[in-house]
Formats: structure tokens, sequence, C-alpha cells
């Protein structure tokens, strides 16, 4: 792992986590970066902010964090706040309330997406109601779709019962994409959301990602959001921004410190702002612009 400054990015050009297909570079600020001018038609002439928050892990975290972090995404102003997933460590009722609890926090609106620590582990549950309590205490639409300000967002669950970490979308899940994105109206940026990454490999691979990635590129999804591997990651694929955020709040941080994803889109380029959390709160760490021709440019 490489460090910038005094704390610890994610990766050396590279490296796992480091961004393909954009450049980067890395900055210290307390409060999030002021968003620039952007785009006529969008609501205030600036460009869309979407809050990416990642593995929050309640039951396994860390307390500084989850009491500081609605702050830092609220003084953001995002138009979307987006949660993809691993909000428990172990799918406990005790931890959904404190997920429930820490996401009404969050701006609105809010499209959140379950992971696989979101299914009870080794329980009679995961056989017969593997989703109840998710369901119970955040969403009862196992493809939620949200409509904000210039953006048309749809989340997936990638985690069936039947797995016990990596992720599986199928045809129902390829052809929600098509239907609900392939249909935003045009000029809406256009997010997909789930838990796994789709260009994962090795053993973090999803299963079913090609004929998902298929259905990407035919509704010109311009954001792909993913959590899972704790490691923020920005990748340019074609017209598709891939953005990983690393875990927000979990004690679990795999050499990376807390951090969530604070991603500005407007005029064909997509900037991903990594917010961490050091010693002084929460500060801007690597900074990532990812050229799209499909970003909030008119189709």
């Amino acid at each position: 792992m490489g460090t910038t400054g005094d704390h610890t990015t994610c990766a050396r050009p590279g490296e796992k986590g480091h961004p393909t297909g954009g450049r980067s570079h890395s900055a210290r600020h307390a409060g999030p970066d002021p968003m620039p001018p952007g785009r006529a038609g969008h609501p205030m002439n600036r460009p869309v902010v979407v809050a990416h928050v990642s593995d929050l892990h309640l039951g396994a975290h860390d307390p500084a964090a989850v009491a500081s972090l609605a702050a830092d995404v609220a003084a953001a102003r995002p138009d979307l706040t987006v949660v993809t997933g691993d909000l428990t460590m172990r799918a406990r009722t005790a931890e959904f309330r404190q997920v429930r609890a820490l996401l009404e926090t969050l701006p609105e609106p809010r499209l959140t997406v379950l992971g696989n620590h979101d299914l009870p582990l080794v329980s009679w549950r995961r056989l017969f109601l593997p989703y109840h309590r998710w369901q119970t205490w955040i969403d009862a639409d196992p493809q939620p779709v949200r409509h904000a300000a210039g953006i048309t967002a749809l989340g997936l669950t990638s985690m069936p019962r039947w797995r016990w970490k990596n992720g599986r979308v199928d045809a129902r899940h390829a052809a929600a994409v098509v239907r609900i994105l392939g249909g935003a109206p045009a000029g809406d940026l256009r997010v997909l959301a789930l838990h796994h990454p789709p260009l994962a490999t090795g053993t973090a691979r999803l299963f079913g990602a090609r004929r998902l990635l298929d259905a990407v590129r035919a509704a010109r999804v311009d954001l792909v959001l993913a959590g899972h591997t704790h490691l923020p990651d920005v990748r340019v694929r074609g017209r598709h921004v891939f953005v990983v955020a690393g875990t927000a709040t979990s004690r679990r941080t795999r050499g990376a410190a807390c951090s969530w994803s604070l991603i500005s889109a407007d005029r064909g380029e997509v900037v991903v702002r990594e917010r961490y959390l050091g010693p002084g709160g929460w500060h801007t760490g690597r900074v990532v612009s990812a050229v799209s021709a499909a970003v909030s440019s008119g189709r």
C-alpha cells in the first residue's frame, strides 16, 4: 500500500485498487470540496452529485466513524446517497436497528442494496427467511429504483441465499437494467448499484458478470457502484465508470482507512473524491477524474 500525506491510500499504480482509465491525484481538505459550476438544466446549475457509502458492518464498527459519517456526507449536499451493502456484520436484529438509525441520518433520497453480510450466517433463517430482516428494517424491494434531479438509479440484490460470499446476477437482473436504466430520461445520469463489483476477478468474481456488463452497455449506464472489497477503486470501461467504495465505518479496513466516495458528474467527466477518516476527522484523499462520453452529455 502506498501513502500520500499522512493517510494510507488504496494502492500505487499497477496495484489492486488503482484507477484504470482515469487521472488521479491526492489532496487533503477537512470538508468535501465545493462543486464547480455545472451543466445547464440541473438545479442550481451544478454537477450531479452522488454520495457512495458502503460496507458499514455495524456490529464490528469504528464508533468514531459511525458518529461522524452522516455529517460529512450531508456537507456535500448530494443529489442521491447510495449505500452498497454489508450494512451489518451478522444480520442480527440489534445490528439492523443500529443501521436503520444511521441510515435515517444520511441525506435523502437514498438507495440501499443488500450485501453478503446482511443475510444470516449459520441459521435456519438463511434457508427459510434469508431476507426477512433486511426487508423489515431496510427495504422490501429487491430492485429499488430512485429518481432524483438528473438521476435515474437502480439497485440490484446480488447475494442469493445459497451462495456464501460471492455474488450472482441472472437474466432477470440484466433485464431490469435494460428496462429501467435503458428507459431513463435523456440527459439523466444512469446509476446502477450492487454490492459485488462486476469487474472483480479470481475468488471475488461476480457470477453472471458478463451478462450484466452486456446489459450495462445496452442501457448506456453511466455509473456502476459497488463495495465488498473494502478498497476504493475507480475504473473506466468504454463509456462506463465503475466505482468501488471502501468501508465507511468498519474496523475491517484491509490496509486502507475508513472511507466513502463523493462523485460528481458533469459534461462528460466524472470526478471521484475519496473521503478518508483520520485523527482530525474526515478529509479528501485521492481524487480521480474519469472522462466518459456518456456522462451528463445529451446522449
